[in-house]
């Protein structure tokens, strides 16, 4: 591994410790939810690494589809980032419901509710799951352009899962950022959503890079095979037609 990566591996553990010690121990309780709300410092940054990803995964799709018949090799590191970006996506979607319902089930009194909020994000985390079996169980270039495609009608969810709250009734809460006015959290807090933020966003970068560089050099050993194949059948065919 690549000294920078072992490098931001530390600066990444090293945010994440400090974001657990401050969401924690320093950040003072919710004062309508207690402890619970301390959920909210992982939950947040999930989203936004969900959203991230998946977005990651929409421009490299888009272009896949652009130049994958003039400039193979950048099709092929477009589409190697879209796989190891819609993977990222997909953990970052679970945590998100995972974290929800941990909350839901304290606040609520159940882990899960079939309102538009939490609907729209499951069939979300769905859609990207059945991306990554059509990469994992099909073959060849069709393969990909299928998946290409998939990813830009899958992201059309995204929007719709950020705006639920807005457009429908929902029992999950307003938008604590960006909502209505007097939305948002006490500044003392802040600190802690901005260190896990950064802290969550680093490791899935951290985490995707690795998958990147596992995607793309399989892709490229399986270029590297067919055309080896290419070259073997002309001459198979040239000895046949010498015997003969």
């Amino acid at each position: 591994m690549k000294l920078w990566r072992w490098l931001w591996l530390v600066a990444t553990l090293g945010v994440l410790a400090e974001g657990f010690h401050v969401a924690l121990f320093v950040v003072p309780p919710d004062a309508a939810q207690g402890n619970v709300q301390r959920i909210f410092y992982y939950h947040i940054p999930s989203w936004a690494g969900m959203g991230l990803f998946f977005a990651i995964n929409l421009g490299c799709s888009l272009v896949y589809l652009a130049v994958r018949n003039r400039n193979q090799a950048l099709a092929m590191k477009a589409d190697s980032l879209a796989v190891a970006s819609a993977e990222m996506g997909v953990v970052f979607c679970f945590i998100g419901l995972v974290t929800g319902s941990l909350w839901g089930r304290a606040v609520w009194g159940i882990w899960w509710t079939w309102d538009a909020r939490l609907t729209s994000t499951l069939v979300l985390w769905l859609i990207y799951v059945a991306y990554l079996l059509l990469r994992r169980f099909a073959a060849g270039p069709q393969m990909r352009t299928l998946a290409a495609v998939m990813a830009i009608f899958g992201y059309l969810d995204v929007p719709l899962v950020y705006m639920s709250t807005r457009w429908w009734r929902t029992q999950h809460p307003a938008p604590v950022f960006g909502g209505a006015p007097g939305s948002g959290i006490d500044p003392s807090m802040m600190p802690a959503v901005w260190w896990n933020l950064a802290g969550w966003i680093m490791w899935g970068i951290f985490v995707a890079s690795l998958r990147y560089v596992s995607e793309y050099r399989a892709q490229r050993a399986e270029q590297e095979e067919a055309l080896k194949s290419l070259e073997i059948a002309p001459g198979q065919a040239q000895m046949a037609g010498g015997r003969s």
